[in-house]
Formats: structure tokens, sequence, C-alpha cells
């Protein structure tokens, strides 16, 4: 189990989360930190400049969790984590990643009164007899209390929160614990084990009565998606289509599924790539839109969108694949693309 605590940069998570230790027996302080700190050792100088924050690597967010499943592994008790995220999207691909491997997040939210934070923050002493380093850390935390308060707007629908305005640091552990014993700040992601060979996946899009396409905002992984997943051995992919439509949005489509985009993904380490299809699932009335229904463990929102609207939820990749379906679509005829770009 991973016992994750968030909070503002400065709310004192280190120090809980090293209090919070002792209340869980067998638990173990795992700092992500310290994954940042390797990578910017590790890293080029070139790749370090073009971001701001190591959490903005996608190396770093692979590195926490597969760095937690080793310490699980290791220690085979639970893992205590101070680290504050702020974009859901890192969310999402660090706890799904753990849901990959069967490990289970308690989400705990450290919120304090801001003029409390600030108080704490102007007293805070990261490097002693630095004066340089700490004012850069007391700057840091100052700069990042706008994207805090921002992310509250998902953070305390997602996590457990706790209060520390009146609570030292160690009654906040004792009340974590005892909430935690509890099953409090549960995240009940989907567990979709990350492949071992190259995949065949079935997308469905389906249209509103202005055009205009459904996508789905998944748990478990950053940026929204079509409804649709991987299809099973010895599965036909139509049918793995309308099951999965089934399953994510508890409708079936009322046309055959019509194929518009076979599409290759090339293998790109730590994924192994494998053919994407994209099939026209027809158009839901606004009546029948009313009846979705989305899996809670799996899918947080959906929405209709334009074409243009999409390019500002869909990953690039799949973006590219949803432009030529739609192409397709226009045309009548379905398209065989590698990489995201047509063949021949």
């Amino acid at each position: 189990m991973i016992v994750w605590l968030n909070g503002a940069f400065g709310a004192g998570k280190t120090t809980v989360a090293r209090e919070l230790v002792d209340f869980l027996p067998g638990s173990t302080f795992y700092d992500p930190a310290l994954v940042g700190d390797g990578l910017r050792m590790m890293l080029p100088r070139k790749r370090l400049d073009e971001v701001s924050d190591y959490q903005d690597l996608p190396s770093w967010r692979r590195l926490v969790v597969d760095t937690g499943a080793a310490l699980i592994a290791e220690t085979g008790g639970p893992l205590v984590v101070p680290m504050t995220v702020l974009r859901q999207e890192y969310r999402d691909e660090i706890f799904g990643g753990f849901a990959a491997r069967r490990i289970p997040v308690r989400h705990v939210l450290l919120h304090t009164d801001e003029t409390i934070l600030r108080e704490r923050i102007a007293e805070r002493e990261a490097v002693p007899g630095d004066a340089d380093a700490i004012e850069s850390v007391r700057r840091w935390c100052l700069d990042h209390l706008a994207p805090y308060r921002s992310a509250l707007t998902w953070l305390v629908d997602d996590a457990y929160v706790v209060d520390t305005t009146g609570l030292t640091p160690r009654r906040t552990a004792e009340h974590i614990a005892d909430a935690v014993r509890e099953g409090a700040g549960g995240c009940d992601i989907v567990q979709t084990p990350e492949p071992r060979a190259e995949t065949v996946a079935a997308g469905v899009l389906l249209f509103d009565e202005d055009d205009r396409v459904l996508l789905v905002d998944p748990t478990y992984k950053p940026g929204w998606e079509f409804p649709g997943g991987v299809v099973e051995s010895g599965e036909p992919p139509t049918h793995a289509g309308v099951r999965e439509v089934v399953e994510e949005l508890g409708l079936r489509p009322t046309e055959p599924l019509r194929l518009l985009v076979i599409d290759w993904e090339q293998p790109c380490p730590p994924g192994y790539g494998g053919l994407r299809l994209l099939f026209d699932g027809g158009r839901l009335t606004t009546e029948a839109a009313r009846d979705v229904l989305l899996p809670a463990s799996e899918l947080r929102g959906w929405r209709f969108v334009t074409e243009d609207e999409a390019a500002e939820l869909l990953p690039p990749v799949r973006l590219s694949r949803l432009r030529w379906a739609l192409r397709a679509r226009e045309q009548g005829r379905p398209l065989y693309l590698e990489a995201g770009t047509p063949a021949g």
C-alpha cells in the first residue's frame, strides 16, 4: 500500500510522513524527491533545461512508480510518500502505474490555512546556514501557492483532506494513521496491467447530433481518450469495441461498427506498440446520451467535443488518429496509418 501525502509546498508533508511511519507498523519512508535528485545528476543538462520541474520529466514519473514497487517488494510493508502533485494528469499517471502493479494508493491532502502556511514558509530553513538556498526554497513554496489553490478543485474530491492548521505534526500523523486504517483516502482506480507484448486495441467514436465526438477522461492515465480498450485473445475487434462501450458508458451501439482507421503504433520503450483500430459507432441521440453511466474506478468524466476542442484534450498521437478518422468518415472509406500518418 502507498500512503501518499499531498499538499502545498511547505505544508509539512515530510515531517508528518516521518512521524506517520511510527504509527504504521512495518512502513517505510519513501521520498520521490530523491528520484528527481538522481535524474538531475544523470540526465544531460540540455534535457534538464527543457523543464522547470523534474515532475515534468516522464522518466521521473515512471521511476517513482518503479522504485516504489521495488521498495514494497523488498520491504513488504506500506510506503509513506510525501510529495506535492498538483497536476491531475501526473496524479493519473503515477497512481495508475501503482494500480497496474496491484498496489493500492491512499491519497491524503494536508491542507493548511494560507495565512498559517505563509508563516511556516517564512520560518522554513531547508538548508541551515545557506541563506541563498533558504531564500530559494521559500520563494519556490510561495510561487506554488497559486497553482495549489487552482489544484484544490480536484484535490478535495480525490483525496482525504486533513486540516492541519491547529495540529502538530505528531497529532496529524496519528489522525492520518487512524483514518487510513478505516479505509480513508482510497483511490478506486481500475487495475489495467501493463502490456508485455504488442497489442491490438479497438476504439469507438460516438457522435452527437451536431457531429461532435465523445471523449472520456480516464482515472488511470493522463489525457483524454476514446471509449475502447485492448482486444482480448481470440476476440474479434468489433466485439471488443462494443464490449468496451457497454462497460465504460453503459450503452450499446445501435449500429454496426464501421472501420475508420487502422494505425500501426511504433514500439516506444517502455511501451510495445501494436495496432490501434478506430470504429464509427454512430450517433447518440440527446436521450441516449442522458443514459451514460461511467465506472468511477476507470473514468471520471465524458463530453462531446469538436475537433478543435479535442486538440486541447488528447495527447498528440491520439489527436492525429482522431483527425484521420474524421477524414475517413467524411470520405466514406477506411485509412491505414503508420505512427499516425497515412502510409502509401
